[in-house]
C-alpha cells in the first residue's frame, strides 16, 4: 500500500469548505429575498438584486458568514501557498517564478480579506480593489503554477497534473472574460453565473495541490536560541518497494 502524506488532505478540504461556505451565504441571501436565484431571469425593475457573490454577502446575516468565510479562506490559502513555495524551492531552477507565484497569491489572499470585510454597498472602491487582486492575481497564479507543474514534474505526475491545471486555468480565464463582457452589456444574471463558475474552478485548481502534497511532509523546527530563526523544512514521503 502506498504511503501518503496527511498534508494532501489540506487543499481539497480547503476548497470544499470554502465552496460550502459561499453556498451557505447564497442560500441565506436567497432565503432572505435579497438576491434572485442563479437559475432565474433577473430583471432590473425587479425587487431582487442579481446573484453576484459580493451582493449575496452584502446584507446581514449573510454578510457575517461571508466575512468569516473570506477571512478564514485567505488565512488557510496563504498557508497552502507557503507550503507550495517550500515544496518547489529545492526543485525549481528559476527561483523568481516561485517567489513571484508566492507574492501574487499572498496579495490575492489579502484581497480576499478586503472583499470580506468591506461590503460592496458600504465601500465599493476598496471592495472592487480586493476583487481585482483576488481574481486578477489569482488567475496569474494559476497559469504560473500550471507551467511550474510541467517543469518540475513531481512524482512523474507533472504532465497529467499540468494538463488538468492548464484546462482549469483556461476555464478560469474564459469565465473572467465572459463575466466582465456580460456585466458590461447589462446581462447581470448571466454574469453572476460566470462569476460563480469562476470561483468554483479556482477552488478546484487549489484542490489539485493534493497531487503533489501527498509526496511531501512539512515540519517546523524551533530552537531555544534567540539568534536562530524557526526553520521550515519539507521532506519526501518514501514509497515502499513493490513486492
Amino acid at each position: 500500500m502506498l504511503r501518503c502524506s496527511p498534508w494532501a488532505l489540506l487543499p481539497p478540504i480547503y476548497s470544499a469548505c470554502t465552496a460550502a461556505g459561499l453556498w451557505v451565504v447564497y442560500i441565506v441571501a436567497v432565503s432572505d429575498e435579497k438576491i434572485a436565484p442563479l437559475g432565474s431571469k433577473w430583471r432590473r425593475n425587479g425587487s431582487f438584486y442579481p446573484p453576484y457573490i459580493s451582493i449575496a454577502g452584502n446584507f446581514p446575516p449573510a454578510s457575517c458568514i461571508f466575512s468569516e468565510v473570506m477571512n478564514l479562506s485567505a488565512f488557510v490559502g496563504f498557508i497552502i501557498v507557503v507550503l507550495r513555495y517550500l515544496q518547489l524551492r529545492p526543485r525549481l531552477d528559476r527561483a523568481w517564478l516561485n517567489v513571484g507565484s508566492l507574492a501574487a497569491f499572498s496579495a490575492g489572499c489579502f484581497g480576499m480579506t478586503l472583499i470580506g470585510n468591506f461590503q460592496l454597498f458600504t465601500d465599493e472602491m476598496i471592495h472592487n480593489l480586493g476583487t481585482f487582486m483576488t481574481f486578477g492575481l489569482g488567475t496569474l497564479f494559476c497559469w504560473v503554477q500550471s507551467y511550474i507543474t510541467l517543469r518540475v514534474n513531481i512524482g512523474n505526475e507533472g504532465r497529467t497534473a499540468g494538463i488538468v491545471r492548464f484546462l482549469l486555468s483556461g476555464s478560469i480565464t474564459l469565465c473572467m472574460i465572459l463575466y466582465f463582457s456580460l456585466m458590461a452589456q447589462g446581462l447581470h444574471a448571466q454574469a453572476a453565473q460566470c462569476q460563480w463558475a469562476l470561483v468554483m474552478f479556482f477552488l478546484l485548481f487549489i484542490g489539485t495541490f493534493a497531487i503533489e502534497f501527498r509526496h511531501s511532509r512539512f515540519s517546523a523546527v524551533c530552537i531555544d536560541d534567540p539568534g536562530t530563526p524557526v526553520n521550515l523544512t519539507t521532506s519526501e514521503v518514501s514509497q515502499p518497494d513493490n513486492m
